[in-house]
């Protein structure tokens, strides 16, 4: 114990260690995940060692983290501040006032201090982040003690962590099990027939499927049709269906230039369309086996969408208006939004700031790349913008505004939300400048949180045991009720009202709840990736506002 209290840092990174493993122990379709975990274990330790942690470790990593959320989260938010998506707005309009409302009459009724009110508004909204804006904002509480402070910041990771446990069950079995029943269809068999009606004539493929035929092949043939035709007329008289990306005359490697003319004996290689790959033969000469030295790759571009032509367009739009898709023979295999990756069918509407996997002939994708947007250069982090949006954060979060006579901040952790978002749109918008690659974004955003989670923990866990006396049968309850209860007000309004198709509802569910497990499960019930489209419009736009209503509850009760 002497070592754990003399090398708090020891404590800290034991904590990251044994709770994420901990967080990966699974019970049916059900597992705690990393941070879950990592509080459960910080909190026991805690209680058992009493160490102290610095109150700006918290501070610093909780600002990292909440930047990076903003920061993956923001093109897709702005993106989705327009009419298509004011339904899915609605269901997290629906889930804000719930939890709100709730935790604030749960406080009221049972007379609960405001840091067990905000860690069941986290907790049961199975939203980590309400944590750390609930906590600092009581530390900004202006008739609180040190000790009062210090005391209901430890409420705020009990409750939470109770709390969690029994909203997270409730949610994965209520979107995966329950929803689909009282919606009366089966969750595969309705997400695979809207599937075939969102890719309509396109043939776009589910993500566990691959063509058995590629529509993009290339071939050798040997000239003994085309003695005298250019490269360039050759291609004019494919519509551009095919390209010549190789010529080999004798032992010499010739560059396929449209004023070249080819000879008697050449060896061509065309790439293209399979169709047009194999009528060009006839224009051409016979095929050959393929031939070291005359053979080209084909080329992979991850393309930030940024041209205003491409946003809120969907793939077959953009294909249909782009010639250079056909001529060209590139295809698109990924969409990649923040970190959701949606299946590249027809009918998946592209935003700015998506970046777009294209495959094909290299001379063909450097044409598209010009008139779509730009390649994303994600390989290293610009810190100079990283610091600036983190510093601009802080100072937002400083802003003072009174209500009432109730004074009322961002704090750190609201500021750096909102420049995190900013700073994450500014980005999409022209991919030159402010690189913050995913892999990075993901693990700040992950360990910012994490660290954040045991400083918590191993301060709070002297108040643990007598808040789970005291209120111990109220937080199962209230997590349970806190899901429930705006999850099926979203059901009934989103399919009666807002007629929302029913897997893109259950999905959207799991999304205003921010619940990476609901969704998880739902898309392994469905067999399918149909439902995560519906998800990740909701989880954007809620995974702004939910660490929002921290603050919020902590000034009305604290009022």
């Amino acid at each position: 114990m002497g070592v754990l209290q003399d090398h708090p840092e020891l404590a800290l990174f034991l904590c990251l260690a044994a709770g994420y493993l901990l967080g990966k122990v699974r019970v049916g379709p059900i597992t705690l995940g990393g941070i879950c975990g990592t509080l459960i274990v910080s909190l026991l330790l805690g209680a058992w060692a009493k160490i102290e942690i610095d109150a700006d470790v918290k501070t610093i990593f909780f600002a990292l983290f909440i930047f990076a959320l903003g920061y993956m989260a923001g093109p897709q938010f702005f993106a989705n501040l327009n009419r298509k998506s004011m339904r899915f707005f609605a269901l997290c309009f629906i889930e804000l006032v719930s939890v709100l409302g709730l935790a604030y009459l749960l406080a009221k009724a049972f007379d609960l201090d405001v840091g067990t009110a905000s860690g069941i508004l986290a907790g049961a909204a199975t939203e980590s982040a309400v944590v750390g804006t609930a906590t600092e904002a009581i530390g900004k509480l202006p008739d609180l003690t040190a000790d009062q402070i210090s005391t209901y910041q430890g409420h705020v990771a009990t409750a939470y962590t109770v709390c969690y446990l029994f909203g997270l069950v409730t949610i994965v079995i209520y979107t995966s099990q329950i929803m689909p029943m009282l919606l009366r269809i089966n969750l595969a068999d309705a997400s695979r027939a809207l599937w075939e009606k969102l890719r309509g004539s396109g043939g776009g493929l589910e993500s566990d499927e691959r063509e058995a035929l590629p529509g993009l092949v290339g071939r050798t043939h040997l000239v003994t049709l085309a003695d005298g035709r250019t490269v360039g007329n050759l291609e004019a008289a494919f519509g551009g269906g095919v390209t010549v990306e190789a010529v080999r005359r004798g032992s010499k490697d010739l560059t396929p230039a449209p004023d070249l003319e080819l000879t008697l004996s050449d060896l061509v290689l065309v790439v293209g369309r399979r169709s047009e790959a194999i009528a060009a033969g006839r224009a051409i000469g016979p095929e050959t086996p393929g031939i070291p030295g005359v053979d080209t790759p084909l080329a992979t571009r991850q393309v930030a969408m940024t041209d205003k032509s491409v946003a809120g367009k969907t793939l077959g739009e953009i294909r249909s208006t782009h010639a250079e898709f056909g001529r060209s023979g590139v295809y698109v295999t990924d969409v990649l939004r923040g970190e959701q990756h949606l299946p590249a069918n027809p009918d998946t509407v592209v935003e700015r700031g998506d970046v777009v996997t294209l495959v094909g002939a290299r001379s063909g994708l450097n044409r598209i790349v010009e008139k779509i947007g730009t390649v994303a250069k994600n390989d290293a982090t610009d810190f100079i913008y990283l610091g600036l949006g983190i510093a601009l954060g802080s100072l937002i979060g400083q802003l003072v505004v009174r209500l009432g006579g109730v004074p009322l901040s961002l704090g750190t952790g609201g500021g750096c939300l909102i420049s995190g978002l900013l700073f994450g749109w500014f980005r999409s918008r022209r991919q030159t400048f402010g690189a913050f690659p995913p892999q990075a974004a993901t693990t700040i955003k992950d360990m910012g949180l994490a660290v954040f989670i045991a400083c918590t923990g191993l301060t709070s866990g002297p108040q643990a045991w007598p808040l789970l006396k005291e209120y111990g049968a109220l937080l199962p309850f209230a997590g349970i009720a806190m899901v429930l209860v705006p999850a099926t007000i979203s059901l009934v309004v989103g399919r009666k009202l807002l007629k929302i198709e029913k897997p893109l509802l259950i999905g959207a569910i799991a999304g205003q709840q921010c619940s990476t497990p609901a969704i998880t499960s739902v898309t392994q019930v469905a067999q399918s990736s149909v439902p995560m489209l519906g998800y990740t419009i909701t989880y954007a736009l809620s995974n702004f506002l939910l660490p929002l209503t921290g603050p919020i509850l902590v000034g009305i009760l604290g009022a």
